[in-house]
C-alpha cells in the first residue's frame, strides 16, 4: 500500500514535471541529425566508415541524399538501413526528386516508387530537395506546382509517409508580387506538405526565420541547420561560429513545430570530421541542452 508520505513525494515529482518548460522536455528527446551531403566527398569511398565517424562525432540521425539507380552509395535501401543500424543511426528523412511529376504531370509511379524506398530505409519524410524553377516562372506556374505537391502529398499520406519540401534562396525571389515559397505556404494543404526550412538559404534569401515561424506556426517540422561565414556570407562555417542567431531560432522551435533537424555544411576550412564534431558539440551544449 502506498503511504501518505510516498504519495505526496511522488505527487510532487509529477507536479514538478508538469511545471517544466515544454521546450526543456522537447529538447531532452531531440536527436542531433546531419545531412549526408555534408560528407559527399567522403561517403562514396567507404560508407560504413563514414557512418561510424558520424556517430562518433555525436550524431544519431542522418538525412540521405543521392539515391540513384535503386541504391544509396552502392547499397540497396535494405542494405543501407542495415549499415545505419550497425552504426546506431536512424534516418528520419531523405532528399529525393520528383521533377517529372511536379512539372510535367508525370505518372504517380514516380512518387510511389520513392515511397517504397523511404519505407525500406525506415524514414518518415519523403523530402523533395528542389525542383527546376526554370520551368516555373509565373504565379500561375507556382500554383500549378502547388497543386501537384498536394497530389503527391495525398499519395504519400495514403502510404503513411509525409511529404516535405526543402528550399534554397531562389524560392524567395519575388515574381508578380509573390514567390514560389509564398504560394507553397498558402496553396498547399498543411497536412499534405510539410516544409523543411533550410535556415542558411532562408537568411540568404532575406527572410527572418522566426518571423516565418510566427506567421505560419507548425509548418516547419524539419530544419537544415547551417551557419553563415561572417567574412564570406556565401560560405558555411561551424554552427555557433557564424552570423546566424541560432539561440533565438532554437528558442522558437516549438512555434515552428520543429521535430527533427539536420546540421549541414557544404564547405570546410578544417578537417570535415573535426568540423562536424565541433558543430555537434555546440548544438548539444548550447541549443538543445
Amino acid at each position: 500500500m502506498t503511504s501518505r508520505r510516498n504519495f505526496i513525494k511522488h505527487s510532487g515529482v509529477f507536479i514538478g514535471a508538469l511545471a517544466v518548460d515544454p521546450m526543456t522536455i522537447f529538447k531532452i528527446n531531440m536527436l542531433i541529425g546531419i545531412q549526408l551531403y555534408s560528407l559527399r566527398d567522403q561517403i562514396g569511398k567507404d560508407v560504413d566508415a563514414v557512418l561510424a565517424k558520424i556517430a562518433a562525432a555525436g550524431y544519431g540521425d542522418v538525412e540521405t541524399y543521392g539515391y540513384a539507380n535503386g541504391k544509396f552509395f552502392g547499397f540497396d535501401p535494405k542494405a543501407f538501413k542495415g549499415l545505419l543500424r550497425k552504426n546506431h543511426l536512424t534516418s528520419t528523412s531523405g532528399h529525393y526528386s520528383i521533377n517529372k511529376f511536379l512539372l510535367s504531370n508525370g505518372p504517380d509511379d514516380e512518387v510511389k516508387e520513392l515511397i517504397d524506398v523511404v519505407k525500406a530505409v525506415g524514414q518518415q519524410y519523403l523530402t523533395i530537395s528542389s525542383f527546376n524553377l526554370e520551368q516555373a516562372k509565373t504565379r500561375d506556374d507556382f500554383k500549378r506546382v502547388a497543386a501537384r505537391f498536394n497530389k503527391a502529398g495525398e499519395i504519400c499520406k495514403k502510404s503513411g509517409v509525409q511529404l516535405a519540401y526543402h528550399n534554397h534562396d531562389r524560392e524567395f525571389k519575388q515574381v508578380d508580387g509573390t514567390s514560389v515559397y509564398d504560394v507553397l505556404l498558402t496553396d498547399t494543404d498543411p497536412s499534405l506538405l510539410k516544409l523543411e526550412l533550410d535556415l542558411f538559404w532562408a537568411v540568404r534569401g532575406s527572410q527572418d526565420p522566426v518571423a516565418m515561424f510566427r506567421k505560419h506556426p507548425g509548418r516547419f517540422p524539419l530544419w537544415h541547420v547551417k551557419d553563415m561565414n561572417k567574412s564570406q556570407p556565401t560560405k558555411n562555417t561551424e554552427i555557433g561560429s557564424g552570423s546566424i542567431d541560432y539561440k533565438k531560432i532554437f528558442a522558437n522551435a516549438k512555434v515552428a513545430g520543429m521535430k527533427h533537424f539536420y546540421m549541414e555544411q557544404e564547405n570546410f576550412d578544417m578537417d570535415p570530421y573535426e568540423s562536424i564534431a565541433k558543430s555537434a558539440k555546440y548544438i548539444k551544449e548550447t541549443l538543445v541542452k
